[in-house]
């Protein structure tokens, strides 16, 4: 049995299979979604969504599913689901699945009566094709297969409405037809592998619902176009390969194509290896370059979360050279000292990508065990972003004369704690953030030892005075002897001692301002009142902000979104503290949390790990089907796991 396994009670119970999506997706960021059972539900699920460069270069669905039917005696069974109005869920093909495995692609097996069908998916990793292969595993009467394509051609986070505009024509291709709805759209090629009749009766099908839309307050409703149907025979123990894509194939080669991109697959046949597979769609190319995007469906690329996210996504798999071109990519869209925090052009002067971007060059010096050869590669950029932090060059950040940095004063929002509701911060933070300020005396410690290794007395002599100071200053405004944890930001008001995750990378980083003995109240601070099995929530469920569910509309998500909510990522920081302050004693506790995640591999993005979950157990997911910094940051934290257990002395690192 396959390690990831849906049984026919599971399949056509749709409270349970309508809740969990697959995804997969190609080297250009493009991908295909749906739930297991091939509904969609949600605007952003599709069979091929891709980016359109001559439209806005942002992903739109070209494909939106394919419903297929088997015909027999002239009897016509339809595979496909999808959801009107009234609760109505039809043609109700869910009812014929048995079987649903993902080794080594998502596979379903549907029976007909006597026809036994396998369905077998994937996404080609370097070019833009969806491809399925369907056999005939057995039947006792001549069978045929229709496939019937659902066209929608619009912006991933749009919806589509039936209207006169639209090209229904189509263009005949060997083995297939080409559409094109519309005149600034890629054409879409749909190709089955032998040959088969193209039935042209174009048709709207209307009112197709997203009740994942609805519930998040969006609109929901949607009219699909459906140009018309592909019919081919299929004998017992046959396989048809379709692939719909961009470009015109040979069908000659589908079979085979089929079958090296079926090779090439991770197998999902472990929690670790579903991590890995999950891992290879978070990398994409920019031209010569590799970029980080932060997530499915809602896709960003930044320098936080490419900082955060690479480590993991990367080094921790051995892909140096490949962590080394996403950093240079990285590099080459910095203006000043300043990364772009969202988006593909908008640079927001965020505190702190800068020193996560030295945090992941640290992660690069301690894989590679050379100081000096880092240097000498990032040690100029390292050095623009200091100054950049002296001369103020990231807005409403300045460097205090104690050597703490303070920021936010425009909107409060440069930190990774950054929701807006009303364009107003639900977390304002304004002031001197307890995790920047950990980052900032880490970046410093690392950059000193590093230019040390490298001989650069100049930068040596200009840095470590500021970093003395910046110590004590630490320890002075955040840290509190009787209440035995850090304030989570510092400003002219004072200090705000409301219990967040932030503290936490006090304890995490190489370089820390924290003694042995405050890392363990602040350890036990966190655990008791933000450990859960998802990750660590931002605010402690005793305060009376905490929001305990993400959930409802945009508004009320945002307003939960940083005031309770679960990240996974941070829960590796809270681990590398506590294994480094208790040595392999605290193992299995670590050890615990970690492998609880593996019975998210089957719940909501089937074999990989949501953006948030809700506070409250049993810990709801929300946003993002698959999260790349918690996916890369649960890798880090395996490798961390087995690095403590291979040291056999037991010893603490503190």
């Amino acid at each position: 049995m396959s390690y990831i396994n849906f049984d026919k009670s599971q399949l056509v119970n749709l409270e349970y299979s309508l809740t969990r999506e697959l995804l997969r997706t190609s080297r250009s960021g493009s991908y295909a979604s749906s739930t297991i059972i091939n509904c969609n539900t949600r605007r952003s699920h599709g069979k091929l969504v891709v980016p359109q460069p001559e439209i806005d270069g942002k992903l739109h669905v070209l494909l939106s599913t394919m419903d297929e039917t088997v015909v027999q005696h002239d009897s016509h069974f339809n595979l496909g689901i999808h959801k009107y109005p009234g609760g109505i869920y039809r043609p109700g093909g869910h009812k014929y699945i048995r079987d649903f495995e993902s080794e080594p692609i998502p596979t379903l097996v549907y029976r007909v009566g006597g026809v036994l069908l396998k369905k077998e998916s994937l996404f080609t990793s370097n070019t833009d094709r969806f491809m399925i292969r369907y056999t005939l595993l057995d039947a006792h009467s001549d069978t045929k297969l229709q496939f019937r394509p659902f066209l929608a051609f619009r912006g991933a986070q749009s919806l589509s409405k039936a209207n006169n505009y639209i090209n229904k024509k189509y263009k005949p291709i060997h083995n297939g037809a080409q559409f094109r709805l519309y005149d600034s759209y890629t054409p879409i090629n749909i190709q089955l592998s032998k040959e088969a009749e193209y039935v042209h009766v174009p048709d709207w099908y209307y009112n197709i619902e997203y009740y994942r839309d609805q519930e998040r307050g969006f609109d929901y409703q949607e009219d699909l176009f459906v140009p018309g149907y592909f019919e081919a025979s299929i004998k017992k123990g046959e396989s048809i390969v379709l692939v719909a894509s961009l470009d015109e194939v040979n069908p000659d080669t589908l079979k085979n194509m089929f079958y090296r991109e079926r090779n090439k697959r991770t197998p999902r046949d472990s929690f670790r290896n579903c991590l890995e597979n999950s891992a290879e769609q978070f990398v994409v190319k920019n031209g010569s370059g590799l970029e980080i995007v932060t997530g499915y469906p809602w896709l960003a690329k930044g320098g936080r979360d490419t900082f955060i996210a690479a480590p993991g996504l990367l080094l921790t798999r051995n892909k140096t050279a490949e962590f080394k071109k996403v950093v240079q990519t990285m590099i080459k869209k910095m203006e000043g000292p300043v990364f772009p925090s969202e988006g593909d052009e908008r640079l927001v002067p965020a505190a702190d990508a800068s020193l996560w971007f030295i945090w992941s060059i640290q992660q690069l010096a301690h894989k590679t065990n050379d100081q000096k050869s880092i240097w000498k590669q990032y040690g100029n950029t390292i050095k623009k972003i200091f100054s950049g932090y002296r001369n103020q060059k990231f807005e409403g950040t300045i460097i205090r004369n104690d050597g703490l940095i303070e920021t936010g004063k425009s909107g409060c929002t440069s930190t990774w704690m950054n929701a807006t509701v009303d364009n107003k911060p639900v977390t304002p933070r304004c002031g001197a953030p307890v995790e920047i300020n950990a980052l900032w005396y880490n970046a410093l410690g690392f950059a000193l030892n590093a230019a040390e290794a490298a001989n650069d007395i100049a930068f040596a002599d200009e840095w470590t005075v500021v970093f003395e100071k910046l110590g004590e200053a630490f320890n002075s405004v955040f840290w509190n002897e009787e209440k035995g944890y850090l304030a989570d930001y510092f400003n002219d008001e004072g200090a705000d001692w409301s219990i967040r995750p932030n503290m936490v990378f006090a304890t995490s980083l190489a370089y820390s301002p924290l003694d042995g003995s405050q890392k363990r109240e602040v350890l036990k601070t966190v655990y008791d009142n933000l450990v859960t099995p998802m990750g660590l929530r931002s605010l402690s469920p005793r305060h009376p902000d905490y929001k305990g569910e993400y959930s409802g509309n945009q508004q009320e998500r945002d307003l939960a979104y940083h005031q309770g909510s679960v990240w996974p990522w941070l829960l590796t920081h809270f681990a590398e503290g506590y294994l480094k302050l208790y040595g392999r004693q605290g193992l299995p506790q670590i050890k615990e949390l970690f492998e609880g995640f593996e019975d998210e591999m089957i719940n909501n993005g089937v074999g990989t790990v949501s953006e948030v979950y809700s506070g409250n157990p049993p810990h709801q997911a929300g946003g993002n089907i698959s999260q790349a910094w918690n996916v890369a940051e649960l890798i880090r934290l395996g490798d961390i796991i087995d690095a403590f257990e291979k040291n056999k002395s037991g010893k603490k690192n503190v």
